[in-house]
């Protein structure tokens, strides 16, 4: 089901905090990074730092909180977006919200992002799903406290919903997931990041460049990227690392491998939300109306909010926080009354 404007829960910035780009570069901007730690200094304090492993041996990265309530009303799983990581502004602050409002929250890192390039050998990249499936699937078949649900950022959320559509293969079930801003044709992506503003290609690129000096740091005797870093643009960086680092042909097949649009969606059986803005410069919406339409899945398009955004006020506070509590609501209720 498609709701392209929700009277209740429609997101209203106004005046200059209504443009996409000043919300996509806000909500990532040092001024609000200074604002989440400090409100999330106990939060981060209490953070239990986690390593998942897999039964293939890949090790990601997680860091688990208990909720200040206890008991918990479940288990909130949340995945970052590219070359983000668990401690990325909007992560941090909706984990945050999450733990006040009476929910376990496990913050989990992709591999090679935050400090875990020296937990993999080979490099990530974004049809590394098994991985973050099999973590996903531990994480929630460990829980026995209540409800587990699966929230994901951009690149996060287009894996959560990968996540979705195959958890119900396994013998653990999530409740609900909620994918935010997230990565639908990887093509369109590239191509908006090419033809928008230079600033989003850069900030990318300086961070992806920052990563594989690390992992080239860590295994100097695997990895050489001096060619790489003799190219310009993201396109041709992608393709170099592709045809390199990874088994697939070239750049169309590896871009294809983690698209969700056409029928990808069709057999979703888990229950699952998109929440995206119309103004996204990274995610055309286009791309949205575009997807597969099972009973499963709802997607909210507001016409404001840019790519991760959600800023609806000059102290940088997130509305995104309230609607991600205000959607898991119903289940922590559930529990509760199932408790009690």
């Amino acid at each position: 089901m498609s709701r392209e404007v929700d009277n209740r829960h429609s997101f209203r910035p106004r005046g200059l905090l209504a443009g996409g780009h000043v919300q996509s570069i806000l909500t990532s901007g040092p001024w609000r990074r200074w604002k989440v730690r400090r409100q999330a200094s106990d939060y981060l304090a209490r953070s239990q730092r986690e390593v998942v492993t897999t039964e293939q041996g890949v090790q990601l990265l997680g860091f688990r909180n208990h909720s200040v309530h206890q008991p918990a009303s479940g288990l909130v799983i949340l995945l970052h977006g590219w070359e983000g990581s668990s401690e990325s502004n909007y992560l941090l602050s909706a984990a945050s919200a999450l733990d006040q409002a009476g929910f376990d929250t496990v913050r989990l890192n992709f591999r090679d992002h935050g400090e875990s390039h020296h937990l993999n050998l080979d490099l990530f990249h974004s049809c590394r799903l098994q991985e973050v499936l099999d973590a996903v699937a531990e994480l929630a078949g460990n829980y026995r406290h209540g409800p587990v649900f699966l929230v994901g950022f951009s690149l996060g959320g287009n894996f959560a919903l990968r996540v979705a559509r195959h958890i119900t293969d396994r013998d653990v079930a999530l409740d609900r997931v909620v994918a935010v801003s997230p990565v639908v044709r990887p093509h369109h992506v590239l191509d908006a990041l090419e033809g928008g503003l230079s600033l989003y290609q850069t900030y990318f690129e300086r961070k992806w460049g920052r990563s594989l000096k690390i992992k080239q740091h860590l295994y100097p005797e695997h990895y050489r990227f001096d060619d790489w870093f003799r190219l310009k643009g993201l396109r041709a960086r992608t393709e170099w690392l592709v045809e390199h680092c990874t088994d697939f042909p070239h750049l169309d097949a590896y871009l294809e491998g983690y698209a969700i649009d056409g029928d990808f969606l069709d057999d979703l059986e888990t229950s699952s939300l998109i929440v995206t803005a119309a103004d996204d410069p990274i995610i055309p919406a286009s791309d949205f109306r575009r997807l597969a339409r099972p009973r499963a899945l709802e997607v909210e398009i507001h016409q404001r909010g840019g790519h991760c955004g959600f800023i609806e006020n000059w102290r940088l506070d997130s509305w995104i926080e309230r609607r991600l509590v205000k959607e898991l609501a119903p289940w922590q209720k559930r529990n509760v009354e199932r408790a009690s």
